[in-house]
């Protein structure tokens, strides 16, 4: 006789999900996460210091 390792749960509704013991199954609670505001002052700082020197180097390969 044939027996699975795991017993099955209806409540799972998926073969793979039936197959999981129910520790496994029950997952962990959503954790909300903090949001950072996506451009800060730094950020722009950076953007115009690497601007500026790209800048200065493109002038003096030209000039």
């Amino acid at each position: 006789m044939r027996r699975s390792l795991v017993l099955t749960d209806e409540t799972a509704r998926h073969p793979f999900l039936a197959s999981l013991p129910p520790h496994v199954r029950q997952g962990n609670p959503p954790v909300r996460i903090e949001r950072k505001p996506w451009l800060r002052l730094a950020d722009l700082r950076d953007f115009l210091v690497a601007y500026c020197a790209c800048f200065v180097g493109v002038s003096v390969f030209i000039a």
